[in-house]
């Protein structure tokens, strides 16, 4: 992946952007209108005190503030101020002039670059050699799913089934799975699982590769099962993975929701606003406070403050506001609004690690690093949104049981033919191809903390890594599994030695070692701000998203999940946002019952 993704963007590819645009290419080729000139001119001022009182105001522009401002906006008596600490994730309305951005193989450039990104680390993790590990959080317009490898997978039913037994009532998979549908337009139509009419476009690759192909064959010659979409009737087994990929370009929700509704009248949006505080008069919930070219400003809500600014922000700014344990807040002088001990709290996140095997043939994504290639594939991508360019890549994957006894899968495989070295930040040294395996419901849970009264200082965050006996055997149990594929007949004519873990790589003293040195996240921080019931002393917002013990205060994103979802996060936040919508306007919750989902024929055995 970082072959290709560093590759298309050496300074050559400056030197033709600037050739590129100008005069009327800028007109005709980025498809720049006076409508988009005109919304980027007035997208918010502030300046009577009626112009800064809005029915909601959300925090974030994410994966789900911005489905939030689309779906809130839908009734044009409703007014709603969108406030994102991060830049738009357009240039003068055009996404070719933000390419790092919206062409899929870029997504490493941002990964990596502080300018989208909130880049936040953990504290040195104690069950993993000390190591202090890497968390790379969206901001900028779409949040996140505009940084992301573009994976949509839902997770699993008994994820949302769980939710519910967890205290989050309504939110079980037959509660769901309509959300996911209304979101979608799936490019292979809809069915009972999929979506037909949504603002989120879905996709499948298009490269063809034959190393996805070798992945899922050795797949099957290990004994799984194929499934055509794990994202419906049948998780478990290998197959194509669904990618938020809509003609050859990133489809972030800025894309699928916010820049739809952004002409809407009602809507009213700033960038580069960082919100440091949520006002209250006592208990209830106002409006917030807010910096905008340091400048200090407020602006109200009359019914509802809505926080989606992710699983660190929303929890760090309930804290910097008064809201949280009271002990903690004390300490550093925060007047405390409401004791609520379960904020920052409940920290869940997955992590990975890379399998990597030298490939003896010359077809992975290394050949992209040629400059002569990296101009080529920039150009096809700037001109027409094709080719190796309109891919991340990431386009087979499965999910299996890591043994006996497991009712549904709790390993996840992304298989890529190409090398990632540290987060793509170090360019791969040759041939090779990875899959990223990791286990999907670890027991090891963390918390996050505030550092300082600072909004600008990064919150102390403690995962709490392979803390348990089950988190390590189960990771054994990953790179087992899939050295286990790697050896199968199909990867005889591309496989080459082991990059890593390596041959010298072989007991169970050994792998554990392995994997305290090079396991990283999956960049899924999660369940900081519980959804649950009232009664239960570690909730923060109740199963209506409203947080406990205070007044017009809601919390909508990924923080909100009783426990973290086995599969990527992108989809299932976007879910919640669509539910959440229907809730806060009021409106009965759509369901489908009795909908199929797949059981193993037996939990004797592991495949």
């Amino acid at each position: 992946m970082s072959s290709l993704m560093k590759g298309v963007m050496l300074n050559q590819m400056h030197k033709v952007t600037g050739t590129l645009f100008k005069a009327n290419i800028l007109k005709n080729i980025l498809g720049i209108n006076d409508q988009q000139f005109k919304i980027s001119r007035t997208s918010s001022h502030f300046s009577s005190e009626k112009a800064n009182s809005y029915t909601y105001v959300i925090v974030g522009a994410g994966s789900a503030g911005c489905v939030l401002a689309n779906r809130l906006t839908e009734d044009p008596l409703s007014t709603v101020l969108l406030l994102e600490a991060g830049p738009k994730d357009t240039l003068l309305g055009s996404k070719r002039l933000m390419w790092k951005i919206h062409m899929p193989a870029a997504l490493t450039y941002n990964l990596c670059d502080e300018k989208y990104n909130w880049y936040y680390h953990t504290t040195p993790q104690k069950h993993m050699d000390n190591r202090v590990l890497y968390w790379p959080r969206g901001r900028v317009w779409g949040g996140s799913s505009s940084l992301n490898a573009m994976v949509y997978i839902r997770g699993h039913a008994e994820d949302y089934d769980r939710w519910s037994r967890e205290g989050a009532t309504g939110w079980d998979y037959e509660y769901c799975l309509p959300y996911f549908k209304k979101a979608q337009t799936h490019e292979l139509g809809p069915d009972q699982y999929r979506g037909g009419k949504g603002p989120l476009y879905v996709s499948r690759g298009k490269s063809n590769h034959p190393l996805h192909h070798a992945f899922l064959e050795a797949a099957q010659q290990a004994g799984y099962p194929f499934t055509d979409d794990m994202n419906g009737y049948q998780q478990e087994g290998f197959g194509w993975m669904d990618m938020t990929v809509h003609q050859g370009q990133r489809w972030s929700t800025a894309s699928a929701y916010l820049r739809p509704a952004i002409s809407r009248p009602n809507l009213a949006v700033a960038e580069k606003t960082l919100v440091t505080k949520i006002l209250f008069q006592g208990t209830k919930s106002i409006g917030v406070e807010y910096v905008k070219n340091g400048q200090k400003k407020k602006a109200f809500a009359t019914k509802e403050v809505i926080l989606s600014g992710g699983a660190i922000n929303s929890p760090q700014l309930l804290m910097l506001s008064g809201i949280g344990n009271a002990d903690d807040l004390k300490k550093l002088g925060i007047p405390v609004v409401c004791h609520l001990p379960g904020v920052g709290q409940n920290l869940q996140d997955h992590l990975e690690v890379y399998v990597q095997q030298k490939c003896t043939k010359p077809i992975t994504l290394y050949t992209a690093q040629k400059p002569v290639n990296m101009v080529r594939i920039g150009l096809e991508w700037l001109w027409k949104f094709t080719g190796e360019g309109a891919t991340a890549h990431l386009e087979s994957g499965g999910f299996i049981r890591s043994e006996p006894g497991v009712s549904h899968p709790d390993i996840q495989f992304h298989f890529l033919p190409s090398q990632v070295i540290d987060h793509g930040r170090v360019a791969s040294t040759m041939e090779a191809y990875q899959v990223h395996v990791g286990p999907m419901r670890s027991t090891s849970v963390g918390w996050l903390k505030l550092k300082s009264t600072n909004p600008n200082d990064h919150p102390v965050i403690e995962p709490n890594y392979m803390a348990t006996e089950r988190d390590i055997c189960e990771f054994r149990q990953c790179i087992k599994l899939t050295r286990e594929i790697f050896a199968q007949k199909a990867f005889e004519k591309f496989r080459g030695p082991e990059i890593q873990p390596g041959h010298h790589v072989q007991s169970d003293k050994e792998i554990d070692a392995f994997i305290r040195q090079k396991a990283d996240s999956a960049y899924h921080p999660s369940c900081t701000c519980k959804m649950g019931q009232p009664s239960d002393s570690s909730a923060v917002v109740d199963p209506q998203t409203k947080v406990i013990g205070v007044e017009n205060l809601r919390v909508v994103d990924a923080s909100i999940m009783p426990s973290v979802v086995s599969g990527n996060l992108n989809a299932p936040t976007i879910m919640i946002a669509e539910k959440a919508a229907d809730i806060i306007k009021g409106l009965p919750s759509l369901q489908e019952k009795n909908v199929p989902v797949y059981k193993p024929k037996t939990l004797e055995t592991q495949r």
